[in-house]
């Protein structure tokens, strides 16, 4: 199952772009980015059995362990790609909300794009760390 960051702005050579690598690298599963302009530009074509992740701060918080399970859920049943989409600095509308299969929050705080793509990119490697029994992950 493909993971694919679908990202609004270009994160350029950052730190954040060095998380970003580290923790995709350190992933077993495919995985992509794509980089838009902040407006406009043409995005990827949606295939089949394809599942749409919003972040957006009113979406679900979930932790690690619930975060691997849904992957794990979505891996089992067919899923081909899990779209992660990350906004803009104003986010998403409410049309484009509407079209997500999950809204998915890092809580109520609003964080700087280029840091919940690094973000994301670490709970991306966690959960796949969790589903191979790795020992990256400790809980409680």
């Amino acid at each position: 199952m493909l993971l694919h960051i679908v990202a609004r702005g270009k994160i350029g050579r950052s730190p954040e772009a060095e998380l970003v690598m580290r923790y995709l690298k350190r992933i077993t599963w495919p995985t992509r980015v794509t980089e838009l302009p902040d407006t406009g530009g043409k995005l990827p074509p949606v295939e089949a059995q394809t599942i749409r992740v919003m972040l957006d701060e009113t979406g679900e918080v979930l932790g690690s362990m619930a975060f691997a399970r849904r992957l794990e859920q979505w891996r089992d049943t067919g899923t081909r790609e899990v779209r992660f989409m990350i906004g803009a600095a104003d986010g998403f509308d409410d049309a484009e909300r509407a079209g997500a299969d999950l809204l998915l929050s890092f809580g109520r705080a609003t964080w700087p794009h280029m840091l919940a793509r690094a973000m994301l990119a670490e709970q991306l490697f966690r959960a796949t760390a969790i589903l191979a029994g790795h020992p990256y992950h400790r809980e409680g």
